[in-house]
């Protein structure tokens, strides 16, 4: 019995796993921005694109990212609203190679099925995405694929026209492809140990392993960015999309929470040596429940009593990035970038400015975004109300987030 099929019989399966293969060096579209995965179009990189449509689809489950070992730094910029949900592995010298380091990593998760995807296809939608998924069987894979429309010419070792092939049947293929996770990784696996490098695609590595695959529709727009021109347009066709139809929102929160006995005070995530604490279910921290209530408000997702009710007792002195990365996640999924995450806490005391710096660095990491995309100020009440008395704080936040646009019909 080969590794695969051991894993198999030990491990559980379900859920749908991803390879997204973005090791190439895309040398044909140019290097302005790095290879073409990582151009700009519509001011984002390109895999930034791809990742989205994915990383929304609601049954797509662990996404496992193949990347050069030269581009981590592009990768981790491209893809820093997704940064919690993703894996990445170091793809290998060729497609077939990087597609196999990718299905390894997804071992452990043991997907029922998988859907390798190029990244440099961002126009990939949710449609061409069920459409695979539908089509995979328990020993069956699914291509999406166009019929070919031109004709067709088979050069000579002269340069000169030797045939016209017939085009009947023939279709171009695309990607996501989608198989069975165990009996693709079987394939590649066989393929590795015989040496057998010359697949362009997991199609064909299925073909030679006796897989059947079935072809569904593609779609036109699933394009893949090979040259400069594509990369031109590409950005042609998003920059005018988002100029006319810009869906940025911004969501405020609000919280207060009480001084009692205590030996610190936990603010944004870091806890600060006080004579005091703040009065909660969970730790208290008035500076996340303001974050979560204000990224929530962004999609329309209640607020923070809605998801993790004080009544519940599982969040009983919880640590309130619990909440923040829930309210994260759930905006990602929605197809949203955190785009700016702004704290203002209110209180005589403790001071805030000596934790700036920690807190800003503790928020980065929640919400996947870089520290300069985080502001965290602090005021007093001057001496007046609550706040002056010294009986508690108050926090006021605001998050921007940049969903994609929508064209009307």
């Amino acid at each position: 019995m080969s590794e695969a099929s051991e894993k198999q019989a030990a491990s559980p399966s379900g859920g749908i796993g991803v390879v997204i293969v973005a090791a190439g060096r895309g040398a044909r579209a140019g290097q302005t921005d790095g290879p073409k995965q990582y151009q700009r179009i519509g001011g984002r990189a390109v895999i930034a694109h791809t990742l989205d449509i994915f990383l929304s689809h609601p049954m797509i489950g662990p996404v496992v990212v193949a990347i050069h070992a030269d581009d981590a730094e592009l990768f981790q910029r491209a893809a820093e609203a997704h940064g919690d949900r993703l894996v990445t592995v170091i793809g290998g010298p060729s497609r077939q190679a990087s597609v196999r380091l990718g299905l390894l990593a997804l071992r452990d998760q043991a997907p029922a099925k998988v859907l390798v995807h190029d990244a440099v296809r961002p126009f990939v939608d949710t449609g061409l995405i069920d459409r695979t998924i539908e089509a995979i069987g328990e020993r069956q894979g699914a291509l999406p694929a166009l019929p070919v429309a031109d004709t067709l010419k088979r050069e000579s070792a002269t340069g000169m026209i030797d045939e016209t092939v017939s085009r009947a049947g023939l279709h171009a293929a695309q990607t996501p492809q989608g198989f069975p996770f165990w009996p693709l990784l079987a394939a590649h696996e066989k393929a590795h140990h015989l040496g057998k490098t010359e697949f362009t695609d997991d199609a064909a590595i299925a073909e030679w392993a006796q897989i059947p695959v079935k072809i569904v529709p593609g779609s036109p727009d699933n394009v893949k960015l090979t040259w400069a021109r594509d990369i031109a347009l590409a950005d042609q066709r998003l920059s005018s999309a988002q100029q006319r139809f810009p869906d940025i929102r911004t969501g405020n929160g609000y919280d207060v929470h009480a001084f009692e006995s205590g030996d610190h005070v936990t603010l944004c995530g870091v806890a600060i040596p006080y004579e005091r604490k703040l009065s909660g279910h969970s730790d208290a921290d008035v500076g996340l429940h303001a974050l979560t209530d204000a990224l929530l408000a962004t999609c329309g997702a209640g607020d923070i009593g809605t998801h993790f009710p004080p009544s519940d007792p599982q969040w009983k002195g919880a640590a309130s990035k619990i909440f923040v990365e829930h309210a994260a996640k759930l905006v990602r999924e929605r197809g949203g970038r955190i785009a700016n995450a702004d704290i203002t806490l209110i209180c005589e005391a403790p001071r805030v400015g000596p934790h700036r710096a920690a807190m800003t660095q503790a928020l980065s990491a929640m919400l996947c975004i870089a520290p300069e995309r985080i502001s965290i100020k602090a005021t007093t009440n001057e001496k007046l109300g609550f706040v002056g008395r010294g009986e508690g704080i108050a926090a006021i936040a605001t998050a921007s987030v940049v969903y994609p646009g929508e064209v009307p019909a």
